[in-house]
């Protein structure tokens, strides 16, 4: 980890500008924001500050603006691709403070600040019986700001959309601290350029985000659910590219390799699934069509070969679902003195599917690496997780080789880098090969939005 020197950037200015003392200058207070969940390396900034308006927020960045210190903004900290960590030093800046809720149940809509984490915003939500859909397995953590940055999405994205589809309006500063909003609190707007939609996604680099209005979904009156094993990968993932192709709308569609059921296996003393390529399915209905739909489901998986058919009413989802979020815990304890040296998150045409999950697997035999894959089987977006000794720097290697080839290929597919992630520092070797000479106009962009480069400076764009 790196540390910032203490004179390089001066930062006694925050004191003036935000109130209460939620500033953080003492190193061991700023070494906790040195890092995110990913496994890149941190770097120590010279300040931590915790704004509570989008008019504090403004005053930090316009001051920061006219000094040119780096600001990097942060919510819940939960991002896998280096997203918030301070690479260029300066300020932290957390938007953790900024955590009003204001639902509008009638209008199937919801004002938040951007620290809202968001499992708790759905637990206020239910009691109007909605909820925010995408369904991320961080929930208990990430906000609503990281998810607006990443455009994060998750388990019910198939169904539902990814964030970016339930955004109807945001408050952003920008970084010489205008506040502007973006967007209007409807469904649909034919008014201007989508300013909003460029917000979404760019990870803080164009500008920090204090307020957003998200759409709802009602919770759905039904839910059914099926584990459901395969001989083999390429049959599992074949039943899921199948299944969406023949207008199925689950829920959910999770898939878990074989070895990925073995570590959950072995986390939970309390779970025996079998240890076979599996599907989760998950439907979701308002009346009694979804036993149609469920068998509809298993005709299909019948007819890719699957091994066996388990049912789950609504008492034990909730405990399928728990093993199925505990999967990264249970990869970081499968082997002792080894570590996850990435969280792989690539997306292709569902079609394609099936030939991602085969190239994982290849490449982890290739370079004699113990990997595991799941994924939101339904949207395309898969996951993998090799394990590593992090004192043997040649292994360390062969992950991020492992890591470079499979999303090279998924590129090649017609498919992305990152289907919810993001790119933050980990990514960015790849967007000249799947933007090509769009890169130039994203450039363009941020220069216009940030033309002193304050705003999570080396994240998203590759090096001109």
């Amino acid at each position: 980890m790196q540390s910032e020197p203490e004179t390089r950037y001066d930062c006694s200015f925050l004191d003036d500008v935000v109130t209460d003392g939620r500033i953080a200058h003492t190193e061991s207070v700023r070494a906790q924001y040195a890092t995110d969940a990913s496994p890149h390396e941190g770097r120590v900034p010279a300040a931590v500050v915790w704004p509570a308006s989008s008019a504090e927020v403004a005053a930090v960045l316009k001051e920061a603006n006219e000094r040119g210190i780096p600001v990097t903004p942060r919510s819940g900290g939960s991002g896998l691709e280096g997203n918030a960590i301070p690479v260029a030093g300066g300020i932290v800046l957390s938007t953790a403070e900024i955590d009003h809720v204001e639902a509008s149940p009638d209008d199937l809509q919801v004002t938040v600040g951007p620290g809202v984490v968001y499992d708790d915003l759905n637990e206020q939500l239910a009691r109007h019986g909605l909820r925010f859909a995408p369904g991320i397995s961080s929930g208990d953590v990430a906000t609503i700001g990281g998810m607006v940055a990443t455009n994060a999405s998750g388990f019910n994205a198939v169904r539902y959309g990814e964030t970016r589809d339930h955004v109807r309006r945001l408050e952003v500063v920008t970084a010489d601290g205008r506040v502007i909003q973006c967007g209007r609190d409807v469904v649909k707007t034919s008014a201007g350029y989508s300013l909003k939609d460029l917000f979404i996604g760019s990870e803080g680099t164009l500008g920090v985000v204090t307020e957003v209005t998200l759409g709802l979904v009602g919770i759905p009156e039904h839910r059914r659910a099926a584990l459901v094993t395969f001989p083999s990968r390429t049959d599992a993932s074949a039943a899921v590219a199948d299944a969406i192709g023949s207008a199925l709308v689950p829920g959910a569609i999770e898939f878990m390799d074989e070895m990925a059921m073995r570590m959950i296996n072995d986390y939970h003393d309390d779970v025996s699934l079998e240890e076979r390529p599996t599907l989760l399915i998950e439907l979701h209905a308002n009346n009694s069509g979804i036993e149609e739909d469920l068998e509809f489901a298993k005709a299909i998986c019948e007819d890719h070969g699957m091994c066996s058919w388990e049912a789950a009413d609504e008492e034990n989802l909730d405990d399928i679902w728990q093993a199925r979020r505990d999967k990264y815990h249970a990869t970081q304890s499968y082997r002792e003195g080894m570590e996850i040296g990435h969280v792989g998150d690539v997306v292709v045409p569902i079609s394609k599917y099936p030939e991602i999950v085969e190239e994982v697997s290849q490449a982890g035999e290739d370079l004699d690496l113990l990997t595991s894959c799941v994924g939101h089987a339904g949207d395309g977006n898969l996951h993998f997780t090799p394990l590593v000794d992090y004192d043997d720097e040649e292994m360390v290697e062969r992950a991020h080789r492992l890591n470079e080839r499979v999303v090279r290929k998924a590129i090649e597919l017609g498919g992305s880098a990152t289907g919810e992630h993001g790119i933050g520092i980990g990514k960015r070797q790849f967007m000249e090969q799947e933007h090509g000479e769009a890169i130039d106009l994203m450039r363009s962009l941020k220069e216009t939005f940030d033309p002193n480069g304050i705003l999570n400076p080396d994240k998203v764009l590759p090096d001109a």
